[in-house]
């Protein structure tokens, strides 16, 4: 199996005149290279997508990730948390995107998201508002259990206060409900018939794991994996049988070429 050597570049984009800070990790080979974009959860960053984005690029495949505006404390994007939404995340989303296919290495053909927690929630949003820019489309603990949960908590928009906790972790703006109060974010699966892959830790304690069941089978070709002890986030273990998965899927999806796939699982 080879390995590839790689280079990480700082590649920054803008949006309504922020900065989305973010690093491209871009394998030493010729021609355009497939591209995976690694969406982070809340109350993280790009370093989330590291672990992931260092494998992809050892494979051969660019990886890209970045900072959330406003989608931490520690974001080295611009914005703050009271500006920031699942669906302001979207938007930073399309524009990584629209950013990317002007890339010189990328193959705009093979661009695949993969989303984590409230960055698969994003990752949703933008896989169905635009089905042919993704080849692909992994989702890691989705946070599909956002608008459940604000609904649990407020009877109508009226009554989200500005700011508000979410979970304890943190203070957002009201914009973070209401940007999502009518959004259906399982009817719009339906307009995403590509191959998806789900990934959930079967020791979740932060989204349960049947809003990731319900997610499989609203998406038109699906397929969820349960990560034996996976919590919310894969680490040891845990991310080589995330991986495993992860690698599988791209070659199945023709990401990734079949005779140079990472055999490793834990």
């Amino acid at each position: 199996m080879k390995q590839y050597r790689y280079t990480v570049e700082k590649q920054n984009c803008t949006i309504n005149g922020q900065t989305i800070v973010g690093f491209a990790y871009r394998p030493e080979r010729e021609g355009r290279l497939p591209l995976v974009i690694f969406a982070h959860e809340l109350c993280c960053t790009h370093r989330s997508g590291t672990p992931y984005a260092e494998r992809l690029a050892e494979q051969g495949i660019a990886a890209y990730t970045f900072d959330f505006r406003g989608g931490s404390e520690n974001s080295l994007s611009d914005g703050t948390p009271l500006q920031m939404s699942p669906m302001t995340e979207a938007d930073d989303l399309t524009e990584v995107i629209r950013e990317a296919q002007s890339w010189p290495f990328v193959d705009t053909e093979k661009i695949v998201v993969i989303g984590a927690s409230q960055g698969g929630y994003a990752a949703a949003v933008r896989a169905a508002a635009d089905p042919d820019a993704l080849a692909g489309l992994v989702l890691m603990y989705p946070a599909l259990l956002i608008n459940h949960d604000l609904y649990e908590h407020f009877s109508s928009p009226d009554e989200i206060p500005n700011p508000f906790s979410v979970n304890g972790w943190i203070d957002v703006g009201r914009n973070y409900a209401t940007d999502v109060w009518d959004y259906d974010v399982y009817g719009e699966m339906r307009k995403y018939p590509r191959p998806v892959l789900i990934l959930h830790g079967s020791r979740d304690r932060t989204v349960d794991i049947s809003f990731s069941e319900r997610a499989a089978k609203s998406y038109p070709n699906a397929e969820l994996h349960v990560i034996d002890g996976g919590r919310h986030g894969f680490f040891g273990r845990c991310f080589e049988d995330a991986m495993h998965w992860i690698l599988l899927y791209l070659t199945r999806i023709g990401v990734l070429d079949a005779d140079n796939q990472d055999e490793t699982r834990a």
